[in-house]
């Protein structure tokens, strides 16, 4: 199934086609047909295929979602539903000729020069650019999120996780703790056991992608946190963190953490 199949199958919705002839035509159920209308919001009374009812939009259809840019640009009434459907094919494929094929419904001889003429249009290169940039900052955000989760599992700490009450390792509340720093937490015969995400996993994937991205927000923040970090060597890091392990699955009553010291 081509990806940009509920565009064209809501112009037939919109067309006034039947849920089953829409599914008959993509080769898809009737449900996944009515899954894509509640999805995209189609809707026969919107109209945003005409140009009249374009202009004419209220702010009550301007609250739908549109994460892609994609139902502002079905609202743009300084293009022809032709050219907004152009625009969109465009900005997912960056090939004129199929973009325009797709969107006129004319032949592909038809296409290749037209769709590198449409492409002079001004304001078919405003949208284009509009829904290029959308996209674009849209990855920006994405990776954003994703250094981001790596610092908290970088410099995570267990004791945001667990709390100790006279030698008892309890864990808190999972609504007041992140979770995504948790890999997996289990309870066994010994007690509950949890294991964090690899730190030094982290530690390495954020120190390459600093190097790739030396002006980074979070550049400062690692290298402060990463030096502070260092004060302590490896091999303490590792042995307290096996001691903490030891404590959480093997947990016993008038026990302080000090006791396992040594052993």
């Amino acid at each position: 199934m081509v990806a940009e199949n509920y565009i064209d199958a809501e112009q037939d919705y919109l067309q006034g086609m039947k849920y089953k002839d829409i599914a008959a035509k993509y080769g898809v159920t009737i449900n996944t047909v009515k899954s894509w209308k509640q999805r995209y919001s189609w809707s026969r009374e919107k109209g945003v295929h005409t140009k009249d009812k374009v202009c004419t939009q209220t702010k009550k259809d301007a609250r739908i979602p549109a994460d892609d840019g994609t139902r502002e640009t079905l609202q743009n009434d300084e293009l022809t539903p032709e050219q907004q459907m152009f625009c969109i094919y465009y900005s997912r494929t960056f090939n004129a000729t199929q973009s325009y094929k797709r969107a006129y419904g004319c032949t592909y001889e038809s296409a290749m020069c037209a769709g590198s003429r449409l492409l002079g249009n001004i304001k078919v290169q405003l949208e284009i650019q509009r829904l290029k940039e959308i996209k674009r900052l849209q990855i920006v955000a994405g990776a954003e999120d994703f250094v981001e989760l790596q610092m908290r599992i970088a410099f995570s700490d267990i004791g945001s996780l667990v709390k100790f009450d006279r030698g008892s390792v309890l864990l808190e509340d999972s609504s007041t703790v992140d979770t995504q720093l948790v890999k997996k937490v289990k309870e066994g015969k010994d007690g509950v056991s949890i294991e964090l995400e690899d730190r030094q996993k982290a530690i390495d994937w954020l120190t390459k992608y600093f190097l790739i991205h030396p002006d980074d927000k979070y550049r400062a923040e690692f290298d402060r946190k990463k030096a502070e970090a260092g004060e302590a060597t490896e091999e303490e890091i590792a042995t307290n963190m096996q001691t903490l392990a030891e404590v959480l699955q093997h947990s016993r009553p008038n026990r302080n953490i000090e006791d396992y010291e040594g052993e």
